[in-house]
């Protein structure tokens, strides 16, 4: 869909919700004015057909780098549709079953982004289909690890990584977020190594047998599937919260996420219960690509957040809330991303604010405005990309996960608490986790659910809001919310001083954050000085810096000053990073300020560190 596509969809679904009274485009909301979009990153016809339940028989063979077994999906076909359809990229189809019976299937031809569709031939009685195939190094949800790629250098591992939609690559299945089903799966690894997935029965040691099983009751969309193999232990944090990571990670990682439990009872208490019994994170090898993947039960994460302070677990709050925003009400396409993420910042902030304090959470919303600015003037003032309802026809669905839907959309959610107040603003959306819990929802459902339930036809709120120019509109709308500097003030004033006098050692920084760190660098000139570049160094030691916050934007800054004496630490934080948050912009520092050969060079020794996500866009970054 065209921007003026997109732009008539918002025009109609406003302009219908406007009162009869007024022709105000900010008016009421009418729920029969919501226009119906299908999810363009699926080739599936599971709106057609109920896909009930996924019943998965695998074995990994680490060695090999080769996951196989069977996928068998129970279904009902009222409709007496013909042939099912499934998503599926680059897997090997070994042979279908039909109810037990063995039938010829086909493969539609491949398209860029989204692979080629499973054709199976199916009648209205059909109840059971299994496929049986395998999946390798090819597919990009996979990452395999061979043991010097690992944390502990002893044990190959095997991850997997399925969003946005890349389900598809180790599942055949209906790869979108509007399609829900629950699934089982018997997962048989080598011995001595142990599995956990997004489900029930994540067990607390390895087992003798190397078969594991698992059960997922509450019915997902695909790219919340979750698996997880190697050598991982497990340590208790509370009742129902606990971590999973390699041997010689554990301990780090408990001492780190020791709030865990603090943080899901937080939660509970502004938005409603978790509805996901346990609640368990897993810190995986660092080629991990994302900060935290939020699979229901138990939450991916990246080693970046172990600093040795907790000062980065804020991320963990991100992910909990997912299991409301995102796990519980989901996006119904990729389009509407920001109702996933948007509302999830938001929540993160709420759940920081409770743990900590409002000076605390202002860093964060500030930092937040920040990135929303650089993405804007990344993407342009003007370009749709900056709208909170995306276009992502014919685009990779990765494309729309930018900061605008993280930060813009919190950011939205933020103005309307200030203006209906917060006492109200809380009831509404525990209101609406409760009625759409275990649901989807589109961009356009949500805003007549907002008129609906809490706008209620008030034509001064909704004028003061400005719906159309937040959702509908490029940028940064000019009543956007800005919170208070009160902690920033005191860096700016640190920072200016330090330009005056350009000696680090005189600066009052004693019971800084990570956050204020991370304020004060990003204010000074683009370029600093070697000289000034020194003395930060020698009085903060930010080169050996084991905060991958401040690392890795220290780095940017001296591959901009030329300062030699943190490439060494550079590369060595490459060689063991995976993040792209922190990598591709790395990266990309050195291919414009005419360190190409540095950064090729590099590249060409860590590529096999990287994800396969990873490893797309830093191909053409490096080319």
């Amino acid at each position: 869909m065209k921007k003026n596509s997109i732009a008539f969809v918002a025009l109609t679904v406003l302009l219908a919700a406007c009162s009869d009274k007024k022709n105000d485009t900010n008016t009421q909301s009418n729920d029969k004015a919501i226009v119906e979009t299908k999810d363009l990153h699926t080739l599936s016809n599971a709106d057609s057909i109920r896909m009930k339940h996924l019943s998965l028989d695998l074995s990994i063979d680490l060695a090999a780098q080769k996951l196989s077994g069977w996928a068998t999906w129970d279904i009902e076909n009222p409709s007496d549709v013909k042939t099912l359809r499934l998503d599926n990229n680059k897997l090997k189809i070994d042979s279908v079953l039909v109810d037990d019976k063995a039938v010829i299937f086909d493969l539609g031809v491949a398209q860029e982004h989204l692979g080629a569709a499973l054709m199976i031939p199916i009648g209205k009685a059909s109840q059971k289909v299994a496929i049986k195939y395998s999946a390798g190094d090819g597919a990009t949800a996979l990452q395999w690890l061979n043991a010097a790629q690992t944390t502990g250098k002893k044990h190959p591992f095997l991850y997997t990584q399925s969003e946005s939609i890349y389900a598809r690559t180790w599942v055949p299945c209906p790869d979108g977020p509007d399609i829900r089903f629950t699934y089982s799966a018997r997962i048989a690894v080598p011995k001595g190594m142990m599995a956990v997935m997004s489900a029930d029965g994540n067990p607390l040691q390895a087992n003798d047998s190397g078969i594991y099983h698992f059960e997922m009751k509450q019915a997902i969309p695909a790219y919340l599937l979750a698996l997880a193999v190697g050598d991982i232990r497990f340590k208790t944090v509370d009742n129902r919260t606990g971590v999973y990571a390699e041997p010689e990670m554990i301990d780090k990682v408990h001492y780190e996420f020791a709030d865990m439990g603090k943080m899901v009872n937080t939660a509970e208490s502004l938005y409603g219960p978790y509805r996901w019994g346990s609640y368990d994170v897993i810190v995986l090898p660092p080629g991990f690509p994302i900060g935290g993947m939020e699979n229901p039960k138990l939450t991916f994460c990246t080693p970046t957040v172990i600093a040795g302070d907790r000062s980065l677990v804020n991320l963990i709050a991100h992910e909990l809330a997912h299991n409301w925003s995102g796990n519980l009400v989901t996006n119904a396409t990729w389009d509407d991303i920001w109702m996933n993420e948007g509302f999830t910042v938001y929540f993160e902030r709420r759940i920081s604010e409770a743990m900590n304090d409002k000076t605390y959470v202002n860093m964060l919303w500030e930092l937040g405005y920040q990135d929303l600015e650089a993405a804007v003037e990344e993407f342009g003032m003007n370009s749709p990309k900056t709208w909170l309802k995306q276009n992502l026809k014919g685009k990779d669905a990765d494309e729309g996960l930018s900061d605008i839907p993280y930060e813009k959309g919190a950011l939205f959610l933020w103005l309307i608490e200030q203006n209906v107040g917060r006492e109200k603003w809380d009831l509404f959306l525990k209101k609406y986790f409760e009625e759409h819990a275990f649901k989807t929802i589109t961009t356009e459902k949500f805003l007549a659910y907002l008129g609906k339930n809490l706008l209620k036809g008030d034509s001064a709120l909704y004028k003061k809001i400005n719906i159309n120019a937040w959702v509908y509109g490029p940028g940064i709308p000019a009543n956007a919310p800005r919170a208070a500097m009160e902690r920033f003030e005191k860096v700016n004033a640190e920072r200016k001083k330090f330009l005056k006098e350009n000696n680090g050692k005189n600066l009052i920084t004693q019971n800084w954050t990570t956050h204020e760190w991370l304020h004060f660098l990003r204010k000074m000139p683009k370029t600093l000085s070697l000289e000034q570049m020194k003395s930060l160094d020698e009085a903060f030691h930010f080169t050996q810096s084991k905060n991958s916050e401040i690392a890795d934007l220290w780095f940017i800054m001296a591959v901009r000053a030329n300062y030699v004496n943190a490439y060494g630490a550079m590369e060595q934080f490459l060689s063991i990073t995976g993040r792209q948050k922190f990598i591709l912009p790395l990266y990309q520092e050195m291919m414009q300020t005419g360190k190409k050969e540095m950064a090729k060079n590099i590249y060409k020794k860590y590529r096999a560190n990287y994800h396969p996500l990873a490893q797309s866009k830093l191909d053409k970054i490096t080319q």
